[in-house]
């Protein structure tokens, strides 16, 4: 079956003896043992719970996966891939990566004895350099949160692959139906399905999978034996969002071309960062290895002015100044006090994030009432 058959039809549940269509939300936390001699896949709820193993066989299916285990948060699947490392790890992660994983970098990993090294994986031969023979992983985020600089994902699994290492990439910003990294040669993937897996800013989780039995084995303990598990209820909310991806992201990814191509030509902006303009950095890579270019663009406004930013970010009417992305509402975020606020304004400038950047989720609104919202806004600077 294709992507979006397959997105429509999730798996049936085995029990399921009334023709549900859609998997029913099993709200327990304990089951009764069978007889003996009768094999029962469920015992406690922290282990496992028949809605959210019909979510890990939806979205493994969509990525390709052969194994998919499902989180509390997209951090908590961050956490439990990476308690695979030991005292003396050394992991290699793209130094443009979402606020979070920094401060996880830094207040978690460092305390272990695990360093991190953080490059530009533009650069290549940086990243040879960089890896030794005690690199365990490999961190890629493509499109990056939030400056959606977009990563070579074959040619880095090629790298880690060298080394030994593991390469994980979170595919958050693209979702599977605009890139599958297994397909890529990367080992892990990550999602918050917060994001455009849900789809409609209603829930909290995360999702990891791989086709590597031992990664899949690990991961599978740490739900067990830490619990980060989404509750059932948030993996209906999934399942249900799951089955308008493909329609939901041709709508975010056509009306945000159409609000990037604008903004170009914009005279109070001086540069507009989405891989679907021809005269993005990230261009050609992002049309050899996805099939559309996102519904996410960073855009550094024509200002120095702390004020006039602030003022675009609350006179904005359509686009929601929040947190998160992926819904499909419009959002628009400022990420030098948002996702990248725990970051000093001297790491900020390193990276490229000005205090007059900022993040657009485009929603599935109508583009043209989206433009006059922008605009309306921009009368400010």
């Amino acid at each position: 079956m294709r992507f979006a058959t397959q997105a429509v039809h999730s798996p049936r549940h085995n029990n399921d003896e009334v023709g549900a269509i859609m998997p029913p939300i099993y709200q327990t936390s304990t089951y009764r043992r069978p007889p003996d001699g009768i094999d029962s896949s469920y015992d406690y709820a922290r282990a496992g719970n028949p809605t959210r193993t019909a979510l890990e066989q939806t979205l493994a299916r969509l990525e390709g996966a052969q194994h998919g285990i499902a989180f509390a948060s997209g951090m908590s699947g961050t956490d439990a891939i990476l308690r695979a490392l030991r005292p003396g790890d050394h992991m290699v992660a793209s130094m443009y990566l979402y606020g979070g994983n920094y401060r996880y970098f830094k207040q978690v990993l460092a305390p272990m004895g695990i360093s991190v090294s953080l490059i530009d994986f533009a650069d290549l031969s940086m990243v040879e350099k960089t890896l030794t023979s005690s690199t365990r992983v490999v961190w890629a985020e493509s499109p990056t949160n939030p400056l959606c600089q977009v990563i070579d994902l074959a040619a880095i699994a090629d790298r880690g692959h060298s080394v030994g290492a593991t390469v994980v990439v979170d595919n958050t910003f693209a979702s599977p139906y605009l890139q599958q990294p297994l397909s890529l040669g990367v080992d892990v993937v990550l999602h918050s399905t917060t994001k455009y897996l849900g789809g409609h800013s209603d829930l909290i989780g995360g999702f990891v999978c791989t086709n590597d039995d031992e990664w899949a084995e690990h991961l599978r303990l740490m739900v067990k034996s830490v619990g980060a598990i989404p509750g059932p209820m948030d993996c209906y909310l999934v399942l249900r969002g799951t089955k308008t991806l493909h329609v939901r992201m041709e709508r975010h990814c056509k009306n945000a071309h159409t609000i990037a191509t604008y903004l170009e030509a914009h005279p109070k902006v001086e540069r507009v960062i989405y891989p679907g303009l021809e005269s993005d950095l990230g261009h050609a890579i992002a049309t050899k290895q996805m099939s559309d270019y996102g519904g996410m663009m960073a855009v550094h406004l024509n200002t120095k002015s702390a004020q006039h930013t602030s003022d675009v970010l609350h006179e904005c009417e359509i686009f929601s100044f929040a947190e998160s992305l992926g819904g499909v509402e419009s959002l628009i975020g400022h990420p030098a006090t948002m996702s990248h606020g725990a970051l000093s304004a001297e790491e900020r400038a390193n990276l490229g994030i000005r205090d007059s950047t900022v993040r657009l989720s485009v929603g599935i609104e109508d583009s043209d009432d989206l433009l006059e919202d922008l605009e309306r806004a921009f009368r400010k600077i």
